[in-house]
């Protein structure tokens, strides 16, 4: 039996599709969220099995606390589930600075500090599993989105290396890159206008804004099978570096990184012109 800890338990997310999965093959889950008198009966349910806890992710003395306490209750942690993360729309030059740092903070460094708490544990055991959830925006940007695109950008590069620096300790390490999936992730944009101190950039996020509006309810993914995709790949023999969800995503991630290469091949002599002469 295996202990989970998962970030991001917000009812009819990833968190908690990634929880009751964990719950149907008989392991217990550490399951976080900023209320969780909103988990109180679901917990209920599961016993001793489950363990719901209050935390911040951008409080690194919370995180310590929520990962010494599910250490305590449930035993050390096998599977973190880095899910915790949001969303802001903004233009690149008119975004407010507040706004992108608070991005950065939860869906980037957040990240680091959930990491940083767990991994002792799993190198003492030399074992352990850890799911980033990244996004499709993390292997390519999306108009609007550019500094969230930034976050999981980032958080793919950190997951790339991490998993380089954790395999010869037995940690296996899989960034995972959902495309539009039917969460509640959608449902705030009707609640938050358009904030741009740019005139020129309002019209391209008013469009953006009016998408994401238009998709709530209707999004393809559905975050159950979403989840078992990932536990199947966690199975595997030779599991995936990454695994992008979705029919949208997956063909967007793959002509996106196909255009990438034709266009860096493209440039071929220009690139290689740069050497000092041989000889």
């Amino acid at each position: 039996m295996k202990t989970w800890f998962i970030t991001g338990g917000t009812p009819g997310g990833f968190g908690m599709a990634y929880a009751d999965a964990a719950l149907e093959i008989g392991d217990r889950v550490a399951l976080t969220v900023r209320r969780p008198e909103e988990l109180r009966a679901w917990a209920q349910n599961h016993g001793d099995r489950v363990l719901v806890l209050p935390l911040d992710v951008t409080d690194p003395e919370q995180v310590r606390q929520a990962v010494r306490k599910t250490e305590e209750r449930l035993g050390g942690i096998d599977v973190l589930v880095n899910n915790a993360g949001r969303g802001w729309y903004g233009s690149i030059e008119g975004m407010d600075d507040d706004a992108v740092r608070q991005m950065f903070e939860l869906n980037f460094f957040a990240v680091l500090s959930v990491l940083r708490a767990v991994l002792p544990g799993m190198r003492a055991r030399r074992s352990g599993w850890i799911i980033n959830m990244s996004s499709l925006a993390g292997l390519r940007g999306v108009t609007g989105f550019g500094y969230y695109s930034a976050t999981k950008y980032a958080l793919e590069a950190v997951t790339e290396i991490l998993r380089t620096e954790v395999a010869p300790l037995g940690i296996h390490v899989l960034a995972v890159e959902p495309g539009a999936f039917r969460t509640r992730a959608y449902a705030g944009f009707a609640y938050e206008p358009v904030e741009e101190t740019i005139a020129e950039y309002r019209p391209m996020l008013e469009q953006v804004r009016a998408a994401m509006i238009g998709q709530d309810g209707k999004q393809p993914g559905d975050p159950r099978r979403g989840v078992r995709a990932v536990i199947a790949a966690m199975s595997q023999d030779a599991p995936p570096k990454r695994l992008v969800l979705g029919s949208d995503a997956f063909d967007v991630v793959v002509s996106a990184l196909e255009g990438n290469v034709a266009d860096i091949r493209a440039s071929e002599p220009l690139s290689r012109d740069t050497d000092f002469p041989v000889g």
